[in-house]
């Protein structure tokens, strides 16, 4: 295999999340994720969190329920400043090989998956994809779909 050269290396890639209410989402990502507006357009705004970088886009340039990663120093200190200003929490820090992770979730179905170093002392858990099914690994490593709970019923 050959490997090219490049011209010119890249900088960090920002994820362009599209929204449906550009004042509603920067109020969103500024009051309950801790974001700062870099700038902002009619329908198109920077924000910024420590290093991290994203575009919001009103009604253009991309699908709503796009999935962006992000790292941060401590997933559990997240978690609870997030639970404290009421962001909408998909999934609590879970323990994974790549990553102690939380998934949260905007106000158009964006999920943020933002996560800081595995824990080797706290066991893997479940995965939820993007329908809200949970997933685990079989002891052989296969992914294992985890069977609902069915309805309670009185």
């Amino acid at each position: 295999m050959t490997c090219i050269r490049p011209a010119s290396p890249f900088d960090p890639a920002t994820p362009i999340l599209r929204v449906t209410d550009l004042a509603a989402s920067l109020d969103y990502y500024t009051q309950k994720l801790g974001f700062t507006i870099a700038w902002q357009y009619p329908y198109f705004a920077q924000l910024n969190r420590g290093r991290a970088t994203l575009f919001l886009s009103m009604g253009d340039q991309g699908h709503t329920g796009t999935w962006a990663w992000m790292g941060c120093a401590d997933a559990d200190d997240l978690y609870a400043e997030y639970r404290a200003t009421g962001a909408k929490i998909r999934n609590p820090p879970t323990n994974y090989a790549w990553a102690l992770e939380l998934q949260v979730e905007d106000l158009d179905g964006n999920v943020l998956r933002i996560g800081s170093d595995s824990l080797p002392n706290r066991p893997h858990g479940e995965w939820i994809d993007m329908y809200g099914d949970h997933w685990i690994n079989a002891p052989d490593g296969t992914p294992t779909r985890v069977p609902p709970n069915p309805p309670q019923t009185s």
